[in-house]
């Protein structure tokens, strides 16, 4: 039989939710059992006798709650009845069915709450409320305990005022951390050795500790300059042991206005300093240590020079100095550069052929030592480019090369003594050697000689290309200084010049400051060694002339004679010059060859003309390249003949 539709409403209405009672063979029992699970009801069924439908009719019905009104009337006994009535149907067997007038009904699924259904042996089940109640017992003796165990447990210490509490450690047994990689079987526990780093590192750690032992701090009192400033007038900078006699190479601009040097090394051995000599011109200065070398004394540290001909871009270099009085420290980058010539040396006459590196250089860094990775020095710290004030990477050094020259001197005499070769030089262009037909720009070109001078002697020449001396490129011309300047008076020099399309070897020996005709030629008082402009040649009447009427010259083409005498291809040849004419006014000389007008080269008399009447015509003023016979290149700007 079917479960009654009237049991599942009746279940949903709250007045019944709680009820069990017994209908017409009909089982109602409390809300909390409807959660059983339906193995149950097959085994019941089976016991039961149960049809191929799953319906059988009971045998004893029971009667119906309408048959016991006293339950009706009592509800606080319908699940104690529900209760009883389910114990006596699973001791009965448990299955049921129920016939309701004609129609059959399903009976109610029920469902395990934990582990599978077994019916307890002493005849009844652990119902839902039971549970419940374990579990709120529990709940209340917890709760109950924990304030009287609180009660009698014995008082903790209380801390004394000001006394940090700290907390005991939990007793938490943590494994170690690992740190590294898992070490796998077959695998090697030692760290990747890279043997060429490991040297590298081993290199640059050995040049730092030598050439620290070598450099120098080096403070200056330079007296009452400011009576009034707070504290010691006192500069500070570095320096390098160059002799154990006890020579120290620093920048001339360290020691400028001294009245008291102190030295001290890298061993805070302290020395009292006095100035050999200063040279403004390359800013190098060379002090000695006052008792040095003195018997029982220890040996002084004293750096190796190097060979700074041989140092290349990109090369490794250490400084090594005083930046900001913090003795001893080291910085490390590359050449960054050969030759320089920034400008910083603050003196009417000046050398600059500076070694440039982005090693950090700062202030303090003045006259330290630039390294090499061989251990020597190869340049005195001297300068840095910068916008902040303090090192963006371009510092610069004075080459060892010429730091041992001007060492060697000041030592000696107390002053540099330099040889002079009595000419005056100016950079190339790619114009000067289109026009000499060279194939690059190189070397510097000779604009002046000195009669009788050196040079001269030698059979130099204005308007040659001097591209070698001893040997070694001199391609600007603060290089060709620089050379020179390593060489001693009477010094012979090997010039390799460019000449008439190609090179040529001379030989000259080099004069003191002091030659009265070389004083004369720098005071301006000796004539040149090379010839006047000169005079108009004649030319074939036939050459092709023209007249710039409103500048008053008169131009013609070249010839092949004087191609080559000027050493040019193409140009306009200035055959006359009126008097009081707007040329003659501006120096224009006869003689000389036009190459270019306002940056427009002139192949010949008619195009100089032309270009000369256009600018005439719009009152510009005319800029002449122009060549000489003695092969220097000069400029002429004529101003407009009509411009008032």
């Amino acid at each position: 039989m079917e479960v009654a539709r009237e049991e599942h409403a009746g279940l949903h209405r709250s007045k019944r939710s709680a009820q069990g009672a017994v209908r017409g063979g009909e089982i109602r029992g409390p809300s909390h059992l409807r959660h059983l699970h339906r193995p149950h009801v097959h085994a019941v069924r089976q016991r039961r006798g149960v049809s191929k439908g799953g319906h059988a009719q009971r045998q004893h019905p029971r009667p119906g709650l309408h048959e016991r009104p006293h339950l009706a009337e009592r509800p606080g006994r319908r699940a104690h009845v529900a209760q009883e009535h389910q114990r006596e149907v699973i001791r009965k067997g448990g299955g049921h069915d129920v016939m309701e007038g004609s129609r059959r009904r399903r009976p109610m699924p029920l469902v395990y709450v934990s582990a599978p259904f077994a019916p307890p042996r002493s005849g009844c089940i652990v119902t839902g409320r039971r549970i419940l109640l374990a579990l709120a017992l529990i709940a209340a003796g917890v709760l109950v305990g924990l304030p009287i165990a609180r009660v009698f447990a014995p008082d903790a210490p209380s801390p004394a005022v000001g006394e940090l509490v700290t907390p005991p450690p939990a007793a938490v047994e943590v494994d170690p951390i690992p740190f590294g990689p898992e070490e796998q079987e077959g695998s090697p526990t030692a760290p990747v050795e890279v043997p060429e780093l490991r040297e590298l590192n081993r290199m640059f750690t050995g040049v730092a500790e030598r050439a620290t032992q070598a450099v120098v701090y080096v403070e200056v009192d330079i007296g009452d300059a400011d009576p009034y400033a707070y504290g010691a007038h006192t500069t500070a900078g570095s320096g390098v042991i160059v002799s154990p006699a006890g020579y120290v190479v620093t920048n001339a601009h360290v020691v400028e206005d001294a009245r008291r040097v102190t030295v001290v090394l890298d061993d805070k051995r302290e020395f009292a300093a006095e100035v050999v000599g200063r040279d403004p011109t390359t800013d190098l200065a060379v002090l000695r240590l006052l008792e040095a070398g003195v018997s029982g004394t220890v040996p002084l540290p004293v750096a190796t020079l190097g060979d700074s001909d041989d140092l290349a871009l990109g090369e490794w270099v250490i400084a090594v100095g005083s930046p900001f009085r913090l003795t001893g420290t080291v910085t490390q980058g590359i050449v960054s550069a050969l030759g320089r010539s920034p400008r910083v040396i603050q003196n009417e006459v000046f050398i600059e052929d500076f070694i440039q590196t982005d090693a950090a250089i700062n202030q303090g860094n003045s006259g330290g030592a630039l390294v090499n990775l061989d251990g020597e020095v190869i340049g005195v710290v001297t300068a840095i480019a910068t916008l902040s004030g303090i090192s963006e990477g371009y510092g610069f050094a004075v080459p060892s090369n010429l730091v041992r020259r001007v060492t060697e001197d000041l030592v000696a005499y107390g002053e540099v003594r330099r040889g002079y070769v009595g000419i005056q030089v100016g950079e190339m262009t790619a114009a000067d050697a289109r026009e000499r037909g060279m194939e690059r720009i190189r070397g510097v070109l000779v604009s002046d000689v000195y009669s009788g001078g050196p040079g001269a002697r030698a059979g130099l020449r204005a308007g040659d290309v001097l591209l070698e001396v001893n040997g070694v490129p001199v391609n600007a011309t603060n290089r060709f200084q620089s050379r020179v300047a390593l060489a001693q008076p009477n010094d012979r020099l090997a010039l390799t010049i460019w000449r008439d399309g190609q090179m040529r070897e001379l030989q000259t020996a080099l004069v003191t400051s002091d030659d009265p005709g070389l004083q004369r030629w720098i005071a301006g008082g000796a004539p040149p060694a090379e010839p006047p402009a000169s005079a108009p040649m004649p030319a074939p009447p036939d050459v092709p002339r023209a007249q710039a009427t409103d500048y008053g010259v008169r131009f013609r083409d070249l010839t092949p004679e004087e191609r080559r005498r000027f050493n040019v291809t193409a140009g306009a040849y200035v055959e006359n010059v009126e008097p009081e004419s707007a040329a003659y006014q501006d120096g224009l000389p006869p003689g000389t060859v036009v190459v270019e007008v306002e940056g427009e080269p002139v192949a010949s008399a008619a195009e100089a003309q032309a270009i000369l009447a256009d600018l005439a015509r719009s009152e510009t003023p005319a800029l002449l390249r122009v060549r000489r016979n003695d092969g220097i290149t000069a400029f002429y700007d004529l101003l407009s003949p009509i411009a008032d």
